[in-house]
């Protein structure tokens, strides 16, 4: 088990799976019973080799009892820099009408609109 020293962070979403899974002394097999996920998938995922989906990503969130939102950070999926932005991707992640691809395409649409418009100084318009 690697160790991480202070002002270190793992450097990639599988490593970051890897640590707590052991911290929670879980083999791959037993998270994979916990998750429903298969052992070999799981395996690809923490060896960088796949890349899981936000759905994946809430059950091994459940299955480690972590923060699903911690996850999608660590997937590249949620950006932490705004609250309100926070806030909007963690709804159309939430949302059970939607399949993967439409979160996934409603995530890309929203991050592309948010880039191409200016960002807003501390005072807002309030305009339409």
């Amino acid at each position: 088990m690697a160790k991480f020293g202070v002002g270190k962070t793992v450097e990639t979403l599988g490593d970051y799976l890897r640590e707590q899974r052991l911290a929670a002394s879980l083999s791959l097999r037993q998270l994979a019973e916990q998750t429903g996920v298969s052992n070999p998938y799981l395996s690809q995922i923490e060896r960088g080799l796949r890349k899981p989906s936000a759905e994946v990503l809430q059950q091994l969130a459940k299955g480690l009892r972590i923060s699903a939102e911690t996850l999608y950070v660590r997937a590249g999926i949620l950006n932490l820099d705004d609250s309100e932005v926070r806030s909007v991707e963690l709804a159309i992640l939430a949302d059970s009408g939607l399949t993967e691809r439409q979160k996934q395409s409603l995530l890309d649409v929203y991050q592309s609109f948010r880039a191409a418009n200016p960002h807003p100084s501390s005072t807002s318009t309030g305009g339409n």
